[in-house]
């Protein structure tokens, strides 16, 4: 108990520490680089709420504090104090920070590191596109710091709905699946012909991970006439993720123009997967 109350005592003093601190540099009218570097210090602290505190100390202090923070951001030894810089720069919001995020995303060793720098790279909206798509395009990161890309690229979505587009034409098959699958938003908030369009010529592309995208893409939507049938005829594909996908968006869309071509490839199905699938798209559907 004593141990416990000890701890408890500790806590609130560091946070009254960091809240102290806080407001003498905040009293200045400017803050010098040793008032942020004493800031930039306190994300190194092992409690939450302390780091918290400076984080929002540094927050107000803004972008004359990016030097510092950047600097602990890339070269930090202390893995919690890369992953809060990475959080604060969030809370800066200065889109000059961008490369060094993209940085921190494929080249921290460092899982929560990436996934706090994608964080941040996610609220600069179009201004990150063209940060994302660079990483999309380069072969040498690995599964993950794409899908934190592509996760980027959907959660900016409709803010940068023409710069999406266009990266959903790209040649490059990871930028363009992504693209894709981050046109949603727009496509449901204004129906928008041309990007309809995108989707309806990405389900017939010739890289199956585009055609894949695009059909998780239909059943997302509200119901699209012209894909319907593109979306049953995908259930004879010889890929059997892309017969999972189509009979996932069936389900989704509730199509039940679909029971009896579903119910066909019940009957020649060899893959166990698609064939359970298979019997809840009808089991579904049916109710």
């Amino acid at each position: 108990m004593d141990n416990y109350l000890n701890s408890e005592i500790t806590t609130e003093e560091e946070s009254e520490k960091a809240k102290g601190d806080k407001q003498n540099i905040m009293s200045k009218k400017k803050s010098s680089q040793k008032d942020i570097k004493l800031l930039i210090k306190g994300l190194s602290d092992e409690n939450g709420l302390v780091r918290r505190n400076y984080a929002k100390a540094i927050a107000e202090v803004g972008s004359a504090a990016l030097p510092e923070l950047i600097k602990a951001l890339l070269n930090s030894k202390n893995v919690i104090q890369r992953r809060a810089a990475a959080k604060t720069l969030k809370l800066v919001n200065d889109p000059s920070a961008l490369p060094h995020l993209i940085k921190a995303l494929t080249n921290d060793s460092d899982s929560v590191v990436q996934f706090s720098a994608a964080g941040a790279i996610a609220i600069f909206g179009e201004a990150a596109v063209n940060h994302l798509i660079i990483v999309l395009e380069n072969q040498e990161y690995t599964e993950m710091q794409y899908g934190l890309a592509a996760w980027c690229l959907e959660f900016i979505g409709a803010k940068a709905s023409n710069a999406i587009k266009k990266a959903a034409k790209s040649k490059n098959t990871n930028v363009k699946s992504a693209a894709i699958s981050a046109l949603e938003e727009h496509i449901r908030q204004s129906q928008d012909q041309e990007a309809i369009q995108i989707v309806e010529r990405a389900i017939n592309d010739t890289a199956e991970n585009v055609q894949i995208e695009a059909i998780k893409l239909v059943g997302k939507l509200y119901r699209i006439e012209s894909l319907i049938p593109t979306l049953i005829l995908k259930l004879k594909h010889k890929n059997p993720d892309i017969r999972k996908s189509s009979i996932l968006s069936l389900i989704q869309l509730n199509i039940n123009e679909a029971i009896n071509p579903l119910r066909d490839l019940l009957k020649i199905e060899q893959d166990k997967n698609v064939i359970a699938i298979i019997k809840l798209a009808i089991k579904k559907i049916n109710n």
